[in-house]
């Protein structure tokens, strides 16, 4: 893997070279292998947070781990393009939009002993502004090249704050077109309710149930991409124990291993029935 800035990441992509890199600032990884018409994202995964915001900050550290969407991007790093967050949403939201991605209370609790200065809030906003930086030129690229292109954005909820049954798994819809992709939504439920699990875990999959689909990324790319479809998914965390902090390497190594070819699986469906109109 190797550092790089923004415009050599940038430059990398237009290219459509071949790499693995972190961002020179340490807030995101990118890996490409190879260029392929599907994008795995997990932007919640991170839980850097800025040093010179700790004594500043009301919420303790597992208060922050709790509400951030821990060993996502592994579930998901075994497929060709991977783009992940490194950086806590406490610190910015990439699932929010610039002018609500720095949190004031974050579920309820003040996150601040005192407001934020100009210049700590200008310094996480130009860490947003260069990741999307990246995603738009990502996802141009792979438009241009395929003519459509899907992406997974892996995310997870605690499912254990809900006062009724949640599914292990939630696809959230709202914000995309599901007149004109009502088959693929559908495919990739059936595909998640299938996740075999250890331990007798239940795996159940709906559509809206939980969440639906309102983040920052899905709306972004949505609005700049007409042929991207953006898949908001997220898995209830039975892979670890939400209130004690405990990771299942043994759930959340299966869901790796099921994702690994069902997400593969499903790009390739998708890319069959939606690539542009050329000779099928």
């Amino acid at each position: 893997m190797k550092r790089l800035d923004i415009a050599g990441i940038l430059l990398k992509i237009q290219n459509q070279e071949i790499f693995e890199a972190v961002s020179e600032d340490y807030s995101f990884t990118l890996k490409i292998e190879k260029y392929v018409p599907y994008v795995c994202a997990a932007i919640h995964d991170g839980h850097q947070f800025r040093k010179d915001l700790w004594d500043n900050c009301l919420h303790t550290d597992y208060e922050r781990w709790y509400e951030e969407d821990p060993a996502t991007k592994q579930m998901i790093g075994g497929h060709p393009i991977v783009i992940g967050g490194l950086d806590s949403r406490f610190e910015y939201d990439l699932n929010r939009s610039p002018d609500s991605a720095i949190y004031t209370d974050a579920w309820g609790k003040s996150l601040w002993k005192s407001n934020l200065s100009e210049n700590e809030i200008n310094s996480s906003l130009i860490k947003h502004n260069n990741f999307y930086k990246v995603v738009h030129t990502l996802l141009e690229t792979l438009e241009k090249k395929f003519g459509t292109c899907v992406v997974y954005d892996m995310h997870s909820y605690n499912w254990k704050r809900w006062g009724r049954e949640v599914p292990t798994w939630n696809i959230g819809t709202k914000n995309i077109d599901k007149d004109r992709y009502k088959n693929i939504i559908e495919a990739w439920r059936s595909a998640l309710e299938k996740t075999p699990l250890p331990n007798a875990i239940k795996s159940t999959a709906k559509i809206n149930d939980t969440f639906y689909g309102n983040g920052y990324f899905l709306k972004f790319i949505t609005s700049n991409f007409n042929n991207t479809l953006v898949l908001a998914t997220e898995v209830a965390k039975i892979y670890c124990d939400e209130l004690s902090r405990v990771i299942f390497p043994e759930v959340t190594s299966s869901i790796e291993q099921y994702l690994s070819h069902a997400i593969k699986h499903h790009a390739d469906t998708f890319y069959a029935h939606h690539r542009p109109n050329i000779e099928k």
